[in-house]
């Protein structure tokens, strides 16, 4: 691989980084960031870790090989590493407005438009974690202690623990290589699962009992507005999943959450499995992602941001 080639010359030779994923970090955002982070530190190098938004509350467990900002300075580092992100607009404003240093773009995401000076891009991969796994098996680093703990938190969350299509044999191999190294999946499982709140239980409830059913019952959708989330005490971090459990319900093959994250301005989320893709229809409503999983932000109020994303679903299920 070109590309792994060329950007191991990168960490090898150069010094200062910064190392950036996409805001509201998920398992693979902030797993990798930490993996590479702790890359680095084995090869000795000064970085810094960047993310817009504050990390989430449920991955405050996980062993950080330095503090994550949310303030960038152009100009201070040799080298700006973007991880997970779709585009470089995922990345946040305070970034892709005003970054300055060459960028290493590590990605898997269908429709990367390749934003760095080298981009090693790869849908062939399930997750940028078991990408980075791939970097440090090229470096002759072990897979062990806290990167190896980042690169299954990583692997895990991207490939559902393994539920999803992109769970390859390579990625079983991957973590099999883990948990020989000392990964103990009761133990770090736990960490990552059980980190539900009150309001969370609550607003799953209430979610559960106004889900819709379109195309007799091929499409599943939960929507979320904000007097929900303050009815059941809940945030936004709090939605994460929904359509996920809409998704187990038999006979979907599409499930959608809507989330008000403020008037006019509704996020969504699309899971399917097999070979329907809902990355295409994510692309659009102007949003991206992969094959069985994707999302975007759709500029309307919620009712019709509903009918426009039923009207996309219809239309590729029917087709």
């Amino acid at each position: 691989m070109e590309n792994l080639n060329n950007i191991a010359e990168v960490l090898k030779n150069q010094n200062d980084f910064l190392i950036a994923s996409h805001e509201n970090p998920d398992g693979d955002a902030i797993g990798s960031t930490a993996a590479i982070g702790h890359l680095l530190k084995i090869l000795g190098k000064r970085f810094s870790l960047f993310n817009q938004s504050p990390i989430p509350e449920k991955f405050k467990w996980l062993s950080m090989p330095g503090p994550v900002v949310n303030n960038y300075q152009p100009g201070e580092h040799s080298w700006i590493i973007v991880l997970d992100c779709g585009n470089f607009e995922r990345s946040g404003r305070q970034l892709s407005g005003k970054a300055a240093e060459p960028i290493i773009n590590i990605d898997h995401h269908r429709g990367n438009p390749e934003f760095g000076r080298i981009n090693w891009v790869d849908t062939g991969f399930s997750s940028v974690g078991e990408m980075l796994a791939r970097m440090a098996d090229h470096l002759n680093i072990k897979l062990e202690g806290p990167l190896a703990e980042a690169l299954y938190l990583a692997v895990v969350s991207d490939t559902g623990f393994f539920s999803f299509g992109n769970t390859s044999s390579e990625v079983l191999e991957l973590s099999a290589r883990l948990i020989r190294n000392g990964i103990d999946p009761g133990q770090v499982n736990t960490k990552i699962l059980n980190q539900w709140t009150i309001g969370k239980l609550h607003l799953q409830g209430i979610a559960m009992q106004k889900t819709l059913f379109y195309l007799r019952g091929r499409i599943g959708i939960v929507a979320v507005s904000k007097q929900m989330l303050d009815h059941a005490g809940a945030t936004l971090e709090d939605c994460e999943g929904l359509a996920n459990m809409v998704q187990r319900v038999k006979g979907v093959e599409v499930a959608i959450s809507l989330r008000e994250d403020r008037p006019e301005s509704i996020k969504f989320s699309l899971r399917s499995t097999g070979k329907v893709n809902v990355q295409l229809m994510a692309a659009e409503l102007e949003g991206g992602g992969h094959k069985n999983a994707a999302g975007g932000a759709i500029s309307a109020d919620m009712d019709r941001a509903r009918e426009r994303i039923i009207k996309v679903v219809t239309r590729h299920l029917s087709g």
